[in-house]
């Protein structure tokens, strides 16, 4: 007899997560509760509701956290100008910690004995889901049937499906896109089929959200965005929230063909992964926010930011976005951002995002100084030498003491 009499679950309403309900009800002979949450994914997450329904479950959770997933989790992520193993934006990563965190809320609400999620054992999602459980509720139990059940492929799930009377759209089946695909407001990912040959190009009529940039339009965009305090805030003049922001970029950058990515990534579990990614959206902003930086924050405050970013990338690519260093680290990030604000001109043309212009009242370029026309003494460049043979001096004294450079 199982201990677990209730378990929040992770629910799609996709195939692999209906097996699971039953898995969950018949293996555990518990009350299963399913949690769906609408992150953008360009998809109705109300017909989860009936396929729920279907399968006996009585506890539905169907919650819209797209304000919440851009306002709290992306737009933290982008102040650091954060990349993953210097080209990944991480879109998977940054909606774990999100879904982990209602998970937990659920479970506590409904007085589950644990929760479940239909992540496979090879992948990354498992340790973000898991170790954001963990972090948030210490004594959860977690139940993984990817790690647990022998139905690892889809002939078997299917069987399962007719033995235990699941509703499957055969047509829907039938239509399947040959990819694992996972899709938020920040991007769609795409993984399997041929992707697994690092060699194979990427087919044309895989991607989702944008065209290609030999088919873009012949006539740059050019969009103005407003930030404050590193966040965009507006687009063309136009006051928008977050998710409002990120869906308009996705569609501006997806008609010019921006945001395409096909790597080679390492897995926190220990394998390379190839992968391809559109993040319309993400691109522009992460070109943008670098250019407002440019202009507002000095040097070294800036040079730092840049040090401490691939420690705050992998970070979240590892599923410790609930961490202490994550905090540290966001602390730190957030404090750079107070003099962040301004005006960016992008042009968007054939899958380029390029800075056409950038403006900000804390803009510490000083073009009297910085000019190659007469400074009327704004900077004496006599004093460079002094500043050149200071610098020098232990390379001087090095080259005096005979120790030639190679």
């Amino acid at each position: 007899m199982s201990d677990v009499k209730k378990v929040v679950l992770a629910y799609s309403g996709g195939l692999d997560t209906s097996v699971i309900v039953k898995w969950l009800q018949e293996t555990y002979d518990c009350e299963v509760v399913t949690f769906t949450a609408d992150i953008g994914q360009g998809e109705e997450v109300e017909p989860a509701r009936a396929k729920a329904q279907a399968l006996g479950v009585k506890e539905i959770y169907i919650e819209d956290l797209r304000e919440e997933f851009v306002r709290d989790y992306v737009y933290p992520m982008f102040r650091a100008n954060t990349i993953y193993e210097g080209e990944y934006l991480l879109g998977t990563s940054i909606a774990r910690p999100l879904i982990a965190k209602r998970l937990i809320e659920i479970a506590n609400q409904t007085g589950a004995d644990a929760i479940s999620h239909g992540a496979t054992g090879k992948g990354n999602d498992q340790v973000r889901f898991e170790l954001g459980a963990y972090a948030l509720k210490p004594g959860v139990k977690v139940i993984a049937p990817w790690r647990e059940w022998d139905l690892n492929s889809r002939e078997k799930l299917m069987a399962y499906c007719q033995q235990h009377d699941i509703p499957v759209d055969f047509t829907s089946q039938k239509k399947k896109s040959p990819y694992s695909m996972d899709a938020n407001l920040l991007h769609i990912s795409y993984e399997g089929g041929n992707l697994e040959d690092p060699w194979t190009e990427a087919e044309e009529d895989m991607w989702r959200w944008s065209v290609s940039p030999e088919a873009a339009p012949d006539e740059p965009t050019y969009v103005k965005l407003t930030y404050e305090r590193g966040d965009i805030v507006a687009i063309d003049g136009v006051p928008m929230k977050p998710h409002e922001v990120l869906s308009r970029l996705n569609k501006l950058g997806g008609d010019n063909g921006i945001g395409r990515l096909d790597i080679v990534e390492n897995r926190y579990v220990g394998m390379k992964s190839r992968g391809c990614y559109e993040t319309p959206g993400g691109t522009i902003m992460l070109r943008a926010h670098r250019a407002i930086e440019s202009l507002t924050l000095d040097r070294e405050e800036a040079h730092l930011k840049d040090e401490l970013m691939p420690k705050y990338a992998e970070v979240i690519y590892n599923g410790y976005w609930w961490s202490p260093e994550r905090r540290m680290l966001q602390a730190a990030i957030d404090e750079t951002q107070k003099n962040v604000s301004g005006v960016v001109r992008m042009k968007l043309y054939k899958g380029n995002a390029t800075v056409a212009g950038r403006k900000s009242d804390a803009s510490l370029f000083d073009e009297s100084i910085a000019t190659f026309e007469d400074d009327a003494g704004a900077y004496d460049q006599k004093d460079a030498e002094g500043f050149i043979k200071l610098n020098a001096l232990r390379l001087r004294i090095a080259a005096g003491k005979g120790r030639q450079q190679d």
